[in-house]
């Protein structure tokens, strides 16, 4: 969860990938691709099913066409009407667009359906875009109570409690994360932060070692590290003492350093 678009961190990481060919030509860049694709977005006719039309918005969204996908979601509801799908796609187009107060408004009017979860989930990705972590770690506890296999917001859910000062209680939800999902770098690169917060400086250097993790990204994780220890720092000290109260019983229940096994299972 994090950054403007996926909580202002290194957490957002996204994958990009381009591909040149013959027909694009060898100039033509990836502002002028991704022009091309919003206006050929405008001239394709709309689907003449409700899922089918739904499934290209879903495209255009998977590949960063969210202006375009406003626009026909706007002319999806005027044919066939408001449906939670809808309103989900328009609150995620709406936060991706830079649009925090439409984008809240429509998460809220999630909450009463059966896509309540994902409300709360984008509820707590606006919060923590805005540097509310305490907000954004209660959205997203309720959207795991949810959906509560589900790696991403566990992930979202580990980075904001980091953030809010909470190292202790970040560990659960990352770990959790990481054996759902392996290989997202997203959540790596959480389990990365929690480690250097936690002070296994040496786990999080393997980790981000096999990883291969490029000098910007280690640079990223490591100012966050820095803003972890600062809001720790600013928690009251009884709050800092009952979390690391829990951190010591978690750890002789267990009586096993879950790092190392961490950074065996990412080895594989």
């Amino acid at each position: 969860m994090r950054g403007a678009a996926a909580l202002a961190s290194v957490v957002s990481l996204t994958l990009l990938g381009a591909c040149a060919s013959k027909e694009t030509g060898y100039g033509i860049g990836p502002q002028a691709e991704r022009a091309a694709q919003i206006e050929q977005a405008g001239r394709d006719p709309a689907p003449d099913t409700p899922g089918v039309y739904l499934d290209l918005i879903r495209r255009m969204q998977a590949q960063g066409l969210y202006y375009a996908s406003l626009a026909h979601i706007d002319a999806f509801e005027k044919q066939y009407g408001s449906t939670p799908d809808t309103v989900l796609l328009r609150a995620d187009a709406l936060r991706m667009t830079s649009q925090p107060d439409p984008a809240a408004d429509a998460y809220a009017r999630l909450l009463q359906t059966p896509l309540a979860a994902r409300g709360h989930r984008g509820l707590g990705l606006i919060a923590g875009a805005a540097g509310n972590f305490g907000v954004a770690a209660q959205e997203l506890q309720e959207a795991a109570r949810l959906v509560p296999t589900d790696p991403l917001t566990l992930s979202d859910l580990g980075y904001a409690l980091l953030r809010a000062g909470d190292v202790n209680g970040a560990r659960v939800p990352l770990m959790k994360a990481a054996e759902l999902d392996q290989s997202n770098p997203k959540i790596v690169s959480n389990v990365a932060l929690y480690l250097l917060a936690n002070g296994e400086e040496q786990h999080a250097a393997s980790l981000m070692d096999q990883q291969k993790f490029t000098p910007e990204v280690r640079a990223a994780i490591h100012r966050d590290a820095f803003k972890v220890a600062a809001a720790r720092r600013a928690q009251p000290r009884a709050a800092r003492s009952q979390q690391d109260m829990r951190a010591a019983l978690a750890e002789s229940g267990q009586g096993i350093d879950p790092a190392p096994r961490l950074l065996q299972r990412f080895s594989q």
